[in-house]
């Protein structure tokens, strides 16, 4: 919003420091704004949830009785503290980024619905004793019909001219540069052709171009793939809140390095025009979800529910996709990789190997749990190995 401001304010001849519409600024100013506004508004939101009694769910004894003993004691602590991280996102959204970009709104749309689903999720499990919230199948059909949209305007020419077609939206473009001699050869792609292109980490060219339909799918599990596996990970104090920072700062980089035409040449990756825009909404998400850290970490005050979640998750699926850096997400994010395969692990043998097990107890951060490790000291350890997996990811950059 601050952008058009500024434009129109250029326009009568008012002279206006072109710093504020560069991308690093914005991105700094997106991060510093969701930080801020996250510590400040966190004490009074905290404070009204507590008044609401929105209490956190817990496992009851009968389903699990070491964890139900474990957690007991967070009872009464207040969750879909995701609101107040989405509301701080949504503001750095209206503040620093361009809203005649295909991706701020389609990175607000993303938040907006995933956000709405974990929300209903949340107050059902809250509304109704014993209550699971959502149906499974309901809830993971909302997130596939979401998904298949997010793939249609990528990978249809109809979709995205239909959104396209009054010029507001500027729908995502990329360019190809190769260098003969002293010579840049630049060709320019469409949205479709760029979305189908998959790339591997350390391998510059892309490895093959999907087709169409099998984009479609791989898009749909991505998307709806990462939405879930943050919210199996949202079980200990400020564990994913701890590795969405990290995550989202890694793929915030690909995307200001994507959007620098120079220096993705430099670094043999695919130039996406205003890809800068991701980069500024996943600041203001690891500025966000470093203010909700002050008051998740153990012992937590609040906790991010299914709201959070489910959004935050589903965000970095998006983003991945319209960067193309699906494995890099694989990578930067392996903890939720890693939680998710333990729970889809645990329900197959428990299923097809006569009810045997294979950890003690899923997602994969409560096997720990129960092999006696201290809470604090599951989430601190799991931190240390996304920080590895994040530094992976960026060196990959230059190892290509």
């Amino acid at each position: 919003m601050l952008i058009l401001i500024f434009e129109w304010l250029q326009s009568l001849g008012v002279k206006v420091p072109t710093a504020f519409t560069y991308f690093s600024t914005r991105m700094i100013l997106a991060a510093a704004s969701a930080l801020l506004l996250t510590i400040f508004l966190g004490p009074r939101f905290i404070k009204k949830l507590y008044e609401l009694k929105i209490g956190q769910p817990i496992r009851s004894m009968e389903e699990v009785p070491l964890l139900a003993e474990l957690h007991g004691k967070k009872k009464d602590t207040p969750t879909m503290g995701g609101i107040l991280i989405l509301f701080s996102m949504g503001i750095s959204l209206l503040l620093w980024m361009d809203l005649q970009s295909a991706f701020t709104w389609i990175l607000a749309l993303t938040t907006i619905v995933l956000g709405f689903l974990g929300g209903i999720d949340d107050y059902l499990k809250l509304r109704y004793k014993n209550s699971k919230g959502l149906r499974g199948k309901k809830k993971m059909a909302i997130q596939v019909g979401f998904s298949a949209l997010i793939a249609l305007y990528l990978l249809v020419p109809g979709f995205t001219q239909a959104l396209s077609g009054k010029k507001f939206f500027r729908p995502p473009v990329a360019k190809e540069q190769v260098v003969e001699g002293k010579k840049i050869q630049t060709t320019s792609l469409s949205t479709q052709s760029y979305a189908r292109q998959f790339y591997f980490p350390f391998v510059k060219d892309p490895i093959f171009d999907f087709p169409t339909i099998i984009a479609f799918f791989f898009f749909i599990f991505v998307i709806t793939g990462s939405s879930n596996a943050v919210n199996l990970t949202d079980g200990l104090d400020g564990l994913a809140a701890g590795c969405l920072v990290m995550v989202s700062l890694v793929l915030a980089l690909f995307a200001f390095l994507s959007n620098h035409i120079d220096l993705a040449r430099y670094l043999n990756i695919l130039y996406i025009e205003g890809s800068g825009e991701i980069g500024v909404y996943l600041f203001a998400m690891a500025g966000a979800a470093l203010g909700f850290l002050w008051y998740n970490g153990y012992p937590a005050q609040v906790f991010m529910g299914d709201t959070g979640s489910l959004s935050l998750g589903g965000i970095l699926g998006v983003s991945a996709v319209c960067l193309r850096r699906e494995v890099i997400l694989a990578i930067a994010g392996g903890i939720f990789v890693a939680e998710a395969l333990s729970v889809i692990l645990q329900v197959l043998s428990y299923k097809y190997r006569n009810k045997k097990r294979i950890f003690l107890c899923a997602p994969l951060h409560h096997h720990f749990e129960y092999k006696g490790w201290p809470e604090t000291k599951v989430v601190i350890r799991f931190w240390i190995i996304g920080l590895l997996l994040a530094i992976i990811a960026v060196a990959s950059l230059k190892l290509q």
